[in-house]
């Protein structure tokens, strides 16, 4: 007698990552039929709705497989668009993924301190996290990051996800380039701990122009830089270089946290044109 399997196939908006609502959700019953399958996993967006672009018979127990793992570790049924579209190995027949992608729901668990559902947000916001190796990628680009003093993990935000994706040589860099620039290590770790997301900048096409432009058009000084290093989150063209310009003409000239975090609104209403 052929098994009876229940997925649920309610869809949530793709940018939610936040779990599905309590509410009594749409079931379907299916048995291994062909038909039922791809009826199933076209639901969930991992094969084309068309049936003339639907994947070998052959192909559908591995991608089936790979369906129910990752639901299994608390992957929701409107994730799977955007893991198939950033990371389709997952969904290759030759791909196993319980032997390559349990190490890493274990590092996040274990090591990250990551709940279910923050280890969901993690992967659904850089699904590439689950090829990355373990031992010789993951665990030491936490480590460095824990000596820099970067907290919070754990909690699903891109920024996060990205960040511990990324390979020591690369965050080495980021650390190289402000003590380029006149701090000490320590100065270092710290504006790293306390913006982590600086690790995703280019050196040479965001961070460097800023400095320069901070050194050279605005005449500071690198203590300012110390004291508002978020200065570095905000974008040159759109309101670095605007905001500067228009209290230049002013005459008028502020702390660099005045100038850039207030609002449109408030800053030009405080200096109007």
């Amino acid at each position: 007698m052929a098994t009876t399997v229940t997925a649920s196939l309610r869809l949530q908006p793709l940018s939610s990552l936040s779990p599905p609502p309590s509410s009594k959700p749409l079931y379907l019953k299916f048995n291994t039929s062909h038909r039922e399958n791809l009826r199933y996993l076209s639901s969930l967006g991992v094969i084309p709705q068309n049936p003339r672009l639907a994947p070998p018979v052959d192909n559908l127990p591995a991608i089936l497989s790979a369906v129910n793992f990752l639901k299994s570790k608390g992957i929701s049924d409107e994730d799977f668009p955007r893991l198939v579209y950033l990371c389709p190995q997952l969904f290759s027949p030759t791909f196993s993924i319980s032997e390559t992608t349990d190490p890493v729901f274990d590092f996040l668990a274990g090591e990250v301190g990551a709940s279910a559902e923050e280890s969901r947000g993690l992967i659904v916001n850089c699904p590439s996290l689950l090829l990355s190796d373990v031992e010789y990628c993951l665990r030491p680009t936490l480590v460095y990051l824990k000596e820099l003093g970067v907290k919070n993990l754990n909690r699903g935000s891109k920024t996060n996800a990205h960040v511990l994706n990324t390979r020591v040589e690369k965050l080495r860099a980021k650390v190289r380039f402000l003590k380029s620039i006149g701090l000490e290590h320590e100065e270092a770790a710290r504006v790293c701990g306390r913006i982590p997301a600086i690790f995703g900048y280019s050196v040479e096409d965001n961070l460097r122009p800023k400095f320069e432009f901070l050194v050279y058009d605005m005449e500071r000084e690198v203590e300012e830089l110390k004291k508002f290093p978020q200065y570095f989150g905000f974008s040159l063209r759109r309101r670095i270089r605007p905001r500067h310009w228009h209290l230049k003409k002013k005459g008028v000239r502020v702390s660099l946290s005045r100038m850039l975090m207030w609002g449109d609104q408030k800053f030009y209403s405080k200096w109007k044109p």
